[in-house]
């Protein structure tokens, strides 16, 4: 594995995100200096907190998969995430919708979901559930450590054991066509399959291999922070603080001071501060702006689709959703090539709707509710732009209202006491390409060796981390990408379990 050469001591980390923190976590535990730079007022990045009204509001993430992963950070400066986060187990994960009025709760355990699907789709497609476990529990074990948790110098790597066992697996087929080898109701294939939304890419064109995600989701265990997923970059935040590192809130970093090919100092909008290595974690357009320049790439980086999410605290709730419930319109396949290629809206949407007052009532007022809605919707390089959207959200907003009130939410307006819409107008002035949250998309020539690499050729001792570069979108990648730039500074170390890491 290539590593930075030369003195490594002081280590500046742009950006107290999850990538951010989970750096700054394992650089400490190898014993580095840190300092990290972050904008905002406090950490979170895209995990973050909007206080409105008595109202708490996450306006990222809506839950924790892989907590291992946060242990290992913790546990890098012998903290314990028990320690620093309550952390509620969610039974439902979550609980799907269908146009058609049916309804699956979806649980981690596999005796009860192998139940729930046969009530609710017999008990052939039961069986078919239990054989699609065993593959996804064979397809992660095989992914992970060689291909998600690993840093990549060269697609070469790529030719090892583990790239036959995933092949003979089925990793290199259609994700579609490999769940529907299983489960034949196409109400099933939704609930293993939408996942691949997260990788920007629709099912039917998507690599079995991204599979990988449905077994995080709905195998692995879905966890919510008590205090709300901000709790968790907080928690981080304070471990690392109480651990040694020095945190500068408030400030913009407006350039990098270079000698030759490293990076000497991080300038922000107040100071200058002298580094021997740099990790950054923004989006890959201001990261490449702020090194001068960026990957030569023969295609151009596609995007994953955006999103836009309406926030609604409520003086009423409606105990038919879950915490997690998704909402499908019945088109389908359609949808995806609204996102993906066309750049419509969705004509028959399918919306995720999270309830976290359902979990933690106290990031409400007393007698309140809490509500996030999330509709899908084209970037703005497929579909409307930030011109477009700002005339565009308060109608679409409407849509999404007079929707929810004919399928889940009735009487949702005027339960409204405090609001807030975010759309692609919003992504695009954090800094996020292409208007989306979501990054780069996961496509074949976007995906391990071949996604943004985390080292940038010109600069020696500047490493990426966040959901633009290895090993790409989602909390549990975004952990691991922390802790993958720190390795590229520190050398590969022993983790928490007494393993090579």
């Amino acid at each position: 594995m290539i590593t930075v050469k030369g003195p490594v001591d002081h280590v500046v980390v742009v950006g107290a995100g999850l990538a951010g923190l989970a750096a700054t976590l394992h650089l400490l535990g190898a014993g580095r200096r840190v300092t990290v730079v972050e904008r905002d007022s406090g950490p979170g990045g895209r995990a973050g907190l909007l206080e409105s009204g008595g109202f708490r509001i996450d306006t990222g993430p809506t839950v924790l998969t892989m907590p291992d992963l946060v242990e290992e950070a913790f546990a890098a400066v012998g903290d314990k995430l028990a320690d620093r986060l309550e952390l509620i187990p969610l039974d439902p994960a979550y609980r799907a919708r269908f146009a058609d009025g049916s309804q699956l709760d979806v649980h981690t355990d596999g005796a009860a979901m192998e139940a729930a699907v046969e009530q609710f789709a017999g008990a052939r497609q039961a069986v078919g559930y239990r054989r699609l476990r065993r593959w996804l529990e064979r397809l992660y074990r095989v992914q992970m450590r060689r291909f998600i948790d690993a840093n990549f110098d060269s697609p070469l790597q790529l030719a090892h054991p583990d790239l036959a066992r995933l092949a003979a697996l089925g990793g290199f087929g259609r994700l579609d066509a490999r769940i529907g080898s299983f489960i034949s109701d196409e109400r099933l294939r939704r609930v293993f399959s939408f996942q691949a939304l997260y990788a920007g890419v629709p099912p039917a064109r998507a690599l079995a291999a991204y599979a990988v995600i449905a077994y995080m989701d709905t195998i692995a265990g879905v966890y919510f922070p008590k205090g709300g997923m901000h709790a968790l970059p907080r928690a981080m935040a304070d471990s690392a603080a109480e651990a040694g590192a020095a945190f500068r809130y408030g400030q913009t970093v407006t350039r990098l001071e270079r000698s030759g090919e490293r990076v000497t100092a991080v300038v922000t909008d107040r100071e200058r501060i002298p580094c021997d290595a740099v990790v950054l974690t923004p989006d890959l357009p201001v990261t490449y702006r702020l090194l001068g320049r960026g990957p030569h790439r023969p295609l151009r980086l596609r995007h994953s689709p955006s999103a836009v999410i309406l926030h609604a605290g409520t003086d009423r709730t409606w105990p038919d959703l879950a915490h997690h419930t998704i909402s499908f319109g019945a088109a389908w396949k359609s949808t995806f090539r609204e996102l993906t290629r066309t750049g419509e809206l969705m004509s028959d949407p399918s919306l995720l709707i999270t309830r976290p007052t359902a979990t933690d009532p106290s990031l409400a007022p007393p007698g309140k509710h809490l509500h996030y809605v999330l509709a899908p919707c084209p970037n703005t390089e497929v579909g409307p732009d930030v011109r477009e959207w700002r005339e565009l959200g308060p109608r679409y907003r409407d849509e999404l209202l007079a929707e929810l009130e004919r399928r889940e939410m009735p009487g949702l307006g005027a339960a409204i006491e405090e609001e807030g819409l975010v759309t692609p107008v919003d992504w695009t002035a954090q800094g996020h390409a292409a208007g989306t949250p979501f990054s780069v998309a996961h496509t074949f020539p976007q995906t391990g060796p071949f996604r943004p690499r985390n080292l940038v050729r010109g600069t020696v001792n500047a490493v990426l981390a966040g959901c633009g570069t290895t090993p790409g979108v989602g909390v549990p990648t975004v952990l691991i990408s922390g802790k993958l730039a720190a390795q590229r500074i520190t050398g590969p170390r022993t983790d928490w379990r007494g393993t090579a890491a």
